[in-house]
């Protein structure tokens, strides 16, 4: 078969229909009944987050491509018009399967004694008394309500945001006029409101149902026609020419205000709306009747989130799991001098981040550390190592710090926390010009008895203490010399022009990396054209490059066994015949969001191992600053292969991709419950964990012994 019908569309799967399976996943995990009952509304909730999100940035690029008259294919053979279609389609039956999933998880809730209610009727005397002081007390201060006239235009109505439209008619004026009025939702106040007076169990109100009974206090001398909840979603992808721009930072600034007006690409409104109503909100937002998703409940169901965090729960809650300290770096003691005894491997969030953090804090007050070097993608809202760094600065140590001020969403956070530091005297960079640095990496450059020495730290997930607690990473601490070299040319490339002729270690996006990969694929391929072992084991979140799904495809056509575990986008088809027959995929949702990248070629009984901060994406491959890294050490190769064998035999927690494009969960029958591997991570980080406090017990317990009265006499 020849490479022309390898590439053939027919053979990848679209990405954006592809996230939607993804979406769809997760959803099915608030459907299924062996989770927590509050573990399933926060699933729900994250489906509903997620897809706020695509509509904002791949929805919403879809449509500029439309706009712009864009008719070039995708790796599917489909255009962006053919795109949306087919997204609009399978969106409406997701939100239709959330706001099924929605009615079964609330009546599982009265039962478990948390009644939501969206209106009043229910409620006796007492509670609804309560609920007018509340509005009176609390949100109608709040509240500007927006009448639209000759002399008041249709109002700026805010992305993402909870509004109430209504029709409106005036006692006094023309009986024949009808108004359009409108109120947001104050996002300040609690979405939830508890109302007391239940004998057992709790009663909660959404704030938009406690607005919607005191409305006609916000329009008086009107009669209210009709009320009902909408809400718009926006085009929120930034448009940034960095070449032009004088001031990176003040340009995204710039543009961060924009976001909140962009082009209205999804209207949700309240199912049973007025059509009158509807028609003024599709004609001043100028919303297509496919964009209108028309809802059976409350709109925005991230609320649920929040649902989550109340106290008094834990019942219907996962156990809750405390990051396990790492043996090779015991706290307390020499960070520097463990990393000399040899490379340490970390899996978080199984194994505590605190090393991380350690790592720089020990780094800002040690008097031998000349300079520190990292880049910052995703950092946390109070971050300690943002803290370390300007204090290491502030010590007169030489600090770089490349802060990526494109990181979607967290534009803001980051712009903060440059300016901080610039403050603190650390050198700041903003990266390439036209790509964004999402490459994990810290230098520490430390003089030492013997002369320079170079700390590396590498890894798959951000510096984020935060986001290090909920997401599955690795990361690698080494000193070894070449590692170091490298870590110096990766920061010299970054702060100036100086491009590196070759790598001792480190594979570098955009301009190697994905020779790389290719060439590691390729070499399987050999393998098993020559008859020799070849097998490929490789973990990511996103797999959607033509070029990297081709070389796989031949592999797979050679004979490569191929396992991939790709939690989100993956627009590789599994079974095709002739094709990639010997390729399955994978995905595991689970408590934790799988974010690690790490790969695994068996090469003729000499595999190799790598780790890094890439997806197998065009935009990681090609648009970025990303690095890969081998990991060398034997003890810490078994590691990583005993990560992917675990996640390879998971039965609860993984969808298998099938030939006919669905995800399929394993069934777990009669006592058998199966392999569940972040459970499965858990209990072994665990163990150790508990082997480490006896140990340390044990040796606490020998120096008392030394040094009691009795044995000193």
């Amino acid at each position: 078969m020849n490479k022309i019908t390898v590439n053939a569309p027919e053979n990848f799967r679209n990405r954006e229909l592809s996230w939607v399976e993804f979406d769809r996943r997760v959803l099915s995990e608030a459907k299924d009944e062996r989770n927590p009952l509050f573990e399933r509304l926060k699933f729900l909730s994250i489906t509903a987050s997620n897809l706020d999100e695509f509509f904002m940035i791949r929805v919403a690029s879809l449509k500029d491509m439309e706009n712009a008259g864009v008719k070039k294919r995708d790796i599917a053979g489909m255009t962006p018009k053919e795109q949306l279609k087919a997204l609009g389609r399978t969106t409406h039956e997701l939100v239709a399967e959330q706001y099924d999933t929605y009615g079964v998880l609330t009546g599982e809730l009265k039962k478990a004694g948390y009644n939501i209610v969206r209106d009043t009727e229910g409620l006796n005397k007492k509670q609804c008394e309560f609920v007018d002081r509340f509005f009176a007390d609390y949100v109608y201060p709040v509240l500007t309500p927006m009448a639209v006239d000759s002399s008041r235009p249709f109002p700026l109505i805010r992305n993402k945001s909870l509004n109430i439209g209504a029709l409106v008619r005036s006692r006094t004026g023309d009986k024949d006029e009808i108004e359009f009025v409108t109120v947001q939702v104050p996002s300040v106040l609690p979405r939830l409101v508890e109302i007391p007076g239940e004998k057992s169990g709790r009663t909660m109100l959404l704030l938009e149902s406690i607005i919607e009974r005191n409305i006609d206090r916000l329009f008086l001398n009107y009669e209210i026609l009709s009320v009902a909840m909408f809400r718009i979603m926006r085009n929120a992808d930034l448009e940034i020419d960095e070449e032009e721009a004088a001031d990176l930072l003040k340009e995204i600034e710039k543009q961060i205000k924009k976001r909140q007006w962009g082009e209205a690409i999804r209207l949700e409104v309240e199912k049973g709306i007025d059509d009158r109503l509807l028609g003024i909100l599709k004609s001043e937002l100028m919303i297509k009747k496919e964009e209108i998703y028309e809802i059976d409940g409350p709109l925005d169901l991230t609320f649920l989130m929040k649902l989550y965090g109340v106290e008094g729960a834990e019942e219907y809650k996962a156990k809750g799991h405390k990051p396990n300290p790492v043996p090779e770096l015991p706290e307390g003691g020499d960070i520097f001098a463990s990393i000399r005894k040899g490379d340490i491997l970390m899996h978080h969030p199984y194994q505590s981040f605190e090393p991380v953090v350690r790592f720089v804090k020990s780094a800002s007050v040690d008097p031998d550390v000349l300079a520190i070097k990292q880049t910052l993608y995703r950092v946390s809202g109070n971050s300690p190592i943002i803290a370390a760094l300007a204090e290491a600065a502030e010590n007169g140590k030489q600090v770089t710090v490349l802060v990526e001020l494109k990181a979607r969403f967290d534009e803001e956070n980051n712009i903060v926390w440059a300016r901080k530091l610039e403050q603190a005297g650390c050198h700041v960079i903003y990266g390439l010009v036209g790509l964004k640095t999402h490459s994990k990496i810290t230098l520490v450059v430390r003089m030492e008895e013997d002369g320079i020495r170079r700390y590396v730290h590498l890894g798959t997930g951000n510096y984020n203490d935060s986001t290090a607690k909920i997401y599955t990473d690795v990361g690698l601490f080494t000193c070894k010399e070449t590692y170091g070299e490298d870590a110096t040319a990766l920061f010299n490339m970054l702060s100036g022009y100086s491009e590196p002729a070759t790598w001792n270690r480190l594979s570098v996006a955009p301009l190697w990396l994905k020779d790389k990969f290719l060439y590691l694929i390729g070499r399987e391929k050999e393998h098993a054209q020559a008859g020799r072992p070849a097998h490929i084991i490789a973990k990511m979140n996103s797999l959607c490059d033509p070029d990297i799904i081709t070389a796989l495809y031949e592999a797979s056509m050679a004979g490569v066994k191929i396992e991939l575990i790709v939690r989100g986008i993956c627009s590789l088809k599994v079974g095709i015949p002739g094709i990639s027959e010997n390729i399955s995929v994978r995905s595991i949702v689970g408590d934790y969001l799988e974010h690690s990248r790490i790969f695994y070629f068996e090469n003729n009984k000499k595999p190799e191992y790598y780790c890094g901060s890439a997806d197998w994406m065009p935009r990681n491959l090609e648009r970025r600053v990303e690095i890969l890294f081998p990991v060398e050490d034997e003890a810490l190769r078994k590691k990583l292969k005993h990560i992917l064998d675990t996640e390879l035999k998971d039965t609860v927690k993984a969808h298998i991709l099938t030939d006919d494009g669905r995800y399929v969960k394993h069934v777990v029958r009669g006592k058998d419950k199966g392999i569940n591997s972040q459970l499965q991570f858990w209990k072994e980080a665990d163990s150790e964990g508990r082997s480490l406090i006896s140990k340390k017990i044990d040796n606490e317990v020998m120096v008392t012994r030394r040094f009691t009265p009795e044995e000193h006499k």
